[in-house]
């Protein structure tokens, strides 16, 4: 593990400046510090940011598809102060390293991520706080191996969803033919598009569907884009493109199902009232009631869209601040 004790708190990117009439404000510093740190894979490094001592076992916060660790910027330094918090970039996003080329993305890398960092810290144990799809891995994973999960909090993605069988199908095809699409762009060496700063943030509001705020776009950005080399004063989506077309979990509801029934830790998750369920809702409740039957299960809704963590932490910073006191107190 590499460690880099010059990057300790959110900077301001080289260059960058907002405009009295845009839409976003300087970065601001935030006062709990962080190491930037890199992570041996075997395809390159596992970027991340740990927060706290580095002698105590952190909880390992997760991000969704195409953000990054910039994700829990807001809610870490609201965390408890007697525990470690570390927040890493998935593969292809943020600062890890891309996935070699000539493969594709699939959901379930990072559930094997999240056994390599087992391995690599010589952890028996993890604590996982993960949002949407990393929300999903961490519900997967705390199924597939429930005696290695001691604390899991998902925040608004309960399960893998469950889509129909045309949907996948089309979706399958689709996602083939976008691939090779984004290989043959990659492989050209050209520059993504760039956009100067408010453009970029208004690009990354939009395309959450406005689930970011205005003024959090800048916490993913962070990690999220370079200047471009040829037109001065404008940026570009530094993440691997081919995330586009990701792979993920096609499941029939039996699966998640049976997963539920696995997962035996304390587990804690949080839904946001204005985000959608991304799947039948009847699909949803039928596993949040099976998760119901753990006695270690709690379940709580809060106003909000999908990244509510991040645009409003103090909505959620109490509820998962009594859970982890709970489970893995001073």
């Amino acid at each position: 593990m590499k460690v880099s004790r010059g990057l300790r708190m959110l900077k301001l990117l080289p260059n960058v400046r907002s405009s009295s009439s845009g839409p976003t404000k300087p970065f601001k510093i935030l006062n709990k510090h962080f190491d930037e740190i890199s992570i041996p894979v075997p395809w390159g490094h596992i970027s991340g940011k740990w927060y706290g001592p580095k002698h105590v076992r952190p909880i390992v916060g997760m991000h969704g598809w195409q953000d990054n660790a910039g994700t829990f910027d807001t809610l870490a330094p609201l965390l408890p102060s007697h525990l470690s918090f570390l927040s890493i970039d998935a593969p292809g996003h943020g600062l890890s390293s891309w996935l070699p080329p000539g493969t594709s993305y699939h959901s379930i890398d990072l559930v094997l991520v999240i056994r390599r960092l087992m391995e690599e810290y010589n952890w028996d144990k993890i604590s996982i706080m993960a949002h949407s799809m990393s929300s999903i891995n961490g519900f997967v994973f705390s199924a597939l191996f429930p005696d290695k999960v001691d604390l899991f909090v998902g925040l608004d993605v309960l399960k893998p969803p469950v889509r129909s069988a045309r949907s996948i199908v089309d979706s399958l095809s689709e996602r083939i033919e976008s691939t090779l699409k984004l290989e043959r762009r990659l492989k050209s060496g050209s520059e993504p598009p760039a956009y100067d700063w408010d453009q970029l943030v208004t690009r990354l509001h939009e395309g959450s569907n406005k689930s970011v705020s205005l003024e959090a776009c800048k916490y993913l950005l962070q990690r999220n884009c370079k200047p471009s080399t040829h037109e001065p004063h404008k940026y570009y989506f530094s993440r691997d493109n081919r995330l586009k077309s990701s792979l993920f979990y096609t499941l029939h509801q039996e699966v998640p199902m049976e997963m539920a029934r696995r997962i035996k830790c304390p587990h804690l998750f949080i839904k946001a009232l204005q985000a959608p369920y991304y799947e039948r809702k009847e699909y949803f409740d039928e596993v949040l009631a099976e998760l119901q039957k753990n006695p270690l299960f709690e379940f709580h809704e809060v106003e909000g869209t999908h990244h509510v963590h991040l645009n409003e932490p103090e909505k959620v910073a109490s509820i998962i601040n009594s859970f982890i006191n709970r489970y893995r107190p001073l």
